[in-house]
């Protein structure tokens, strides 16, 4: 049996994804060195700082921007999970930090795994999809939700978006940087001999996550409940019906680990780590259980106008990831909320000026 890493970078390793893989793994395989490097640009990083301060990972304050801001090598593996992940960034204000973070920061790390020899895990993002072909696809309006129907040969089915839909075409700022990382990854792959896998991740929710409106729904559906703050149904008419996946980030931690444990196996990997339709939830059905969980409601405001660059629905089809392991996620989309309302419950004080 293949033996888990020595040593792992994770790259933003103080943000809500790269913090709980970080501290999952240290757990796991307490005698593996868990670095965490972070640049603590992201508002609320501090808190997962203490979190990694208080457990036996090792921190360092760095960005991928700068190669001499890397931690001293070599690491067995990189996960490279560190981003600006908001779908309207670089729309509003300069797009610099963006590209160069979710760009020119993939390119440094791949030369660090090229120079250390190190197996490459690259967390990319759903949004690589294009706008125009999810938006295009035939749907339907239920009672609570958008749905998509089957279509006989589309890449999109009521079970979600395949692989092979990503092709040339405007699919956000954000996703394109996410997008042109992994081409420059297989790059790597074919030129230098890279050991790389690329998971492309819906939304990840959980404990840790400081949500925004346009990044991280349901915890900042929850934290919003929790301190009695309003939120709005963007978009599509204000109806609440835009629908997403949700995988628990400890559901997405379980893979990682047997990703790593296993490499040579998943060398090459990219597709889809999602929720799929079993824990897809629109906005108006994630209200009802935040107000379930919560025992409490908030005023709730509708702006029919949609924001550039957003989708109706989003379902990643996992059945290529689903052939290939027995990994599954374990939370639903209620259990993942009622671990978010306990963490927030726990760090009350800490939270209340951040939401």
């Amino acid at each position: 049996m293949p033996a888990f890493p020595e040593s792992i970078l994770i790259t933003g390793g103080a943000g809500f994804v790269g913090g709980n893989l970080a501290v999952f793994l240290k757990r796991r395989h307490p005698s593996t060195r868990v670095i965490a490097m972070d640049n603590l640009h992201r508002p609320g990083s501090e808190l997962n700082l203490l979190r990694l301060r208080g457990g036996a990972m090792e921190f360092v304050k760095g960005d991928i921007r700068f190669a001499n801001e890397f931690p001293t090598g070599p690491f067995e593996a990189i996960i490279e999970c560190s981003a600006e992940p908001s779908v309207l960034a670089g729309y509003a204000d300069s797009p610099d930090y963006l590209m160069e973070t979710n760009f020119l920061g993939t390119y440094r790390c791949l030369e660090k795994a090229r120079q250390w020899q190190s197996n490459f895990l690259f967390l990319s993002t759903s949004r690589v999809y294009l706008i125009a072909l999810l938006e295009a696809h035939p749907w339907r309006e239920s009672e609570t939700r958008f749905e998509w129907l089957d279509v006989a040969g589309a890449p999109i089915s009521s079970q979600g978006v395949r692989e092979e839909s990503a092709s040339q075409g405007a699919r956000s700022l954000y996703g394109l940087t996410k997008f042109a990382s992994e081409g420059l990854i297989e790059e790597s792959r074919a030129g230098f001999g890279l050991r790389a896998a690329i998971n492309r991740c819906g939304v990840i929710a959980g404990p840790w996550q400081m949500g925004k409106v346009d990044q991280g729904v349901v915890s900042l559906w929850v934290l919003r409940h929790y301190f009695g703050k309003p939120l709005s149904y963007i978009g599509y008419g204000g109806t609440g019906k835009q629908v997403r996946d949700a995988l628990h980030v400890d559901d997405l931690c379980e893979l990682v680990e047997e990703q790593l444990a296993n490499f040579t196996a998943w060398d090459g990997w990219l597709g889809n780590v999602g929720g799929g339709l079993g824990n897809s939830i629109s906005l108006r059905e994630l209200t009802v259980i935040c107000q379930q969980i919560i025992g409490r409601q908030t005023t709730l405001g509708k702006e029919t106008i949609s924001r550039q660059a957003d989708l109706r629905l989003f379902i990643a089809d996992c059945r290529r990831l689903f052939a290939r392991t027995a990994w599954r996620p374990r939370h639903d989309v209620k259990q993942t909320g009622t671990d978010i309302f306990n963490w927030v419950r726990a760090h009350e004080r800490e939270l209340q000026s951040l939401v």
